[in-house]
């Protein structure tokens, strides 16, 4: 039976030391992180690892419940999914565990909360956005992908699945970049 970590920031300027040491110090032998959004389990590979690794009587940790996920339908999956394999969710804070009755009750109410977060922060975007752009000062987004590259090298005769996979971006975004050229 392990203690099995799981920390996770949302962006990069972000850091998952205190969330580490927090779950070393509750006995994690095993303690995996990640700088990925919450919103959605897309691109989680160390939580779906975890999961994948669990045995019977292990025990998955997470210092809040929203290092999970800020989605309720997420996190009860993940708890789902540990229990099918016979292990547990542990929540440092507050102190609760699937491992009684209550602490499936208490994680649904915190996966809702956590949910009923997300949408405030994306609400507060919209709003500054909009904001800023009554304001005159919003630009919008930094460009991640050289527009011009995408062209260029489709214009080799290059596929947008090999471009993709060369500038590091979903074929999607190749895709929608192509069709505004």
């Amino acid at each position: 039976m392990a203690r099995i970590g799981y920390a996770r920031v949302s962006t990069s300027d972000q850091d998952a030391e205190l969330q580490i040491a927090k779950l070393r110090a509750e006995g994690c032998e095993i303690v995996r992180a990640e700088k990925v959004s919450g919103a959605s389990r897309a691109g989680r590979d160390e939580l779906e690892t975890i999961i994948q690794f669990l045995r019977s009587g292990d025990e998955l940790v997470v210092t809040r419940l929203d290092r999970l996920g800020r989605d309720t339908r997420d996190v009860l999956n993940v708890v789902h999914e540990c229990e099918q394999k016979g292990a547990s969710v542990t929540v440092l804070d507050p102190n609760v565990s699937t491992r009684g009755e209550m602490g499936h009750l208490v994680i649904t109410v915190l996966g809702m909360v956590a949910q009923m977060e997300r949408r405030f922060i994306k609400e507060r975007q919209r709003e500054g956005i909009a904001r800023a752009k009554r304001e005159g000062v919003y630009k919008g987004g930094k460009r991640r992908i050289d527009r011009m590259q995408v062209q260029s090298l489709y214009s080799e005769g290059i596929g947008p699945s090999q471009i993709a996979i060369r500038l590091g971006c979903s074929r999607m975004q190749i895709y929608r970049i192509l069709g505004k050229l």
